[in-house]
């Protein structure tokens, strides 16, 4: 099962948006909202709780590409996010998430007996290739108990 029919069919708001899935590996994760009137905003564009969804989809996608392997033993959880609005968002918007730190450093983390925590950092543009926002995600990986 790929990383996006796997969060498509576990995360009920990934279907509800209709999000898709582009690209999935451990250095990028790509996904794209369609534009939707039934989730637009006031000035006819994605409304913020999509952009937010579609940004954290974006991170949570990366995530599993990467540490996939790991859940046997621990569980992803965001921990804190943060999103910044640069210019206004119309039409399809593409989010693309990257991991701020190497694989092996977190897992040997988790090897350890530690409870790691990795940045990933997601930008999402219009058609037209503006960054209409930004997010960081610190997520964690807690060991199963």
């Amino acid at each position: 099962m790929t990383v996006g029919a796997m969060l498509t069919a576990s995360v009920p708001m990934v279907r509800t948006l209709n999000l898709e899935y582009l690209e999935t590996t451990a250095e990028r994760a790509v996904l794209s909202l369609p534009d939707q009137a039934d989730y637009h905003n006031h000035l006819g564009g994605p409304h913020a709780g999509a952009m937010f969804t579609l940004a954290e989809s974006a991170s949570g996608a990366i995530v599993i590409a990467a540490f996939g392997d790991q859940l046997a033993r621990a569980v992803p959880l965001p921990v804190t996010t943060e999103m910044a609005f640069k210019k206004v968002a119309m039409g399809t918007l593409t989010a693309t998430a990257t991991l701020g730190r190497p694989v092996a450093d977190v897992v040997a983390e988790l090897d350890a007996g530690e409870r790691p925590e990795f940045p990933v950092a997601v930008e999402i543009r219009r058609a037209d290739g503006a960054v209409t926002s930004e997010m960081s995600v610190v997520w964690t990986l807690r060991p199963h108990r």
